[in-house]
């Protein structure tokens, strides 16, 4: 049996509800996130951009088969998708670059998300390509502020609250500032809001990330505390048993789902407002005693981050102006 013969019977029949033998020749791209997160769009477009040129493809959302995305590069090396969404800061044990994003307080717009991204886009290239995996699109995540049971305004409200957070730094960021933080999978967090072992998450806003977490939280404080990415890649194994029309193809839909994922974002975080508000969630400003607080604790998480990402990541934030 060829390598590309058992690269496909390896892909995963998740989407058509069967075994993993039972998969169709065609891609498979996986994301942990909602089908109406950003990241869940950003899949479903890359999907039908790369069956209309040639590669059939189909998208898998919330998890499929247990995929999370500090596990993204072992799901594709182990053959069960062709293509992956990964939220970069989950990444951090493999470079911790790909914390870069979700360094808190670092941008404070879209414009400033863009900026970060092109300086970063060869090194997120490179650290990929180590790995056997090419970067096709990045995914800007809205603003992550704070879901809640009940509203956190001031410092001392943080003090003891069991958080979710979705990468190290925050987690260290927010015990820093008096929280009980632990990093968890987005896949993770229901089962544990409804066993009550949670009182907050860190996120953002969006779309069908926001439609669980109201369930249980119906309170979201606008921290601001960053715009992150999601990153978009795949296995060059994969991409090896294509032919080169279909690699353009691919590519083509990659640069495609790049460009609707950053128009996208624009007047996305008033559009989560308004969905967050018609479903009786109260959004919150911190006082400015909380906003100082979480800025004195990201202080150490990031310089703590300069001592361990090396050269490359410290230029970037340089060419950054930070």
């Amino acid at each position: 049996m060829t390598i590309a013969r058992r690269l496909i019977l390896a892909a995963p029949a998740i989407a058509i509800g069967g075994s993993a033998r039972a998969q169709p020749a065609g891609w498979t791209v996986a994301t942990e996130y909602p089908a109406t997160s950003i990241p869940g769009e950003g899949v479903t477009h890359f999907a039908t951009a790369a069956t209309a040129r040639g590669v059939p493809t189909t998208a898998a959302t919330d998890g499929p088969g247990g995929y999370r995305s500090a596990a993204a590069l072992s799901a594709l090396a182990d053959g069960r998708f062709a293509a992956v969404d990964s939220f970069a800061g989950s990444m951090n044990a493999v470079d911790p670059l790909f914390l870069l994003s979700s360094l808190p307080f670092l941008t404070a717009s879209h414009a400033d998300a863009a900026r970060l991204r092109d300086l970063a886009r060869p090194h997120y290239l490179a650290a990929l390509e180590k790995h056997g995996a090419t970067l096709l699109w990045t995914t800007p995540w809205p603003p992550s502020g704070l879901w809640t049971r009940r509203p956190v305004t001031t410092p001392e409200d943080l003090r003891g609250l069991r958080v979710r957070t979705y990468d190290a730094t925050g987690t260290e960021v927010l015990r820093a500032a008096g929280a009980n933080a632990e990093v968890l999978s987005f896949a993770e967090v229901n089962a544990r809001l409804e066993a009550g072992t949670l009182d907050a998450v860190l996120s953002s806003g969006d779309g069908g990330a926001g439609r669980q977490l109201w369930r249980w939280l119906p309170n979201f404080t606008e921290l601001d505390y960053a715009w992150p990415l999601s990153l978009g890649f795949a296995s060059n194994a994969r991409l090896a048993e294509l032919t080169p029309a279909q690699r353009q193809a691919v590519t083509q839909a990659g640069a495609e789902t790049e460009a609707r994922q950053w128009q996208a974002i624009v007047g996305r975080l008033e559009a989560n407002r308004r969905v967050m508000r018609d479903n009786q969630v109260a959004i919150h400003d911190p006082e400015a005693t909380l906003r100082a607080a979480l800025r004195s604790a990201a202080g150490g998480a990031i310089g703590q981050w300069r001592s361990t990402a090396g050269s490359a990541a410290v230029a970037i934030l340089t060419a950054y102006g930070v």
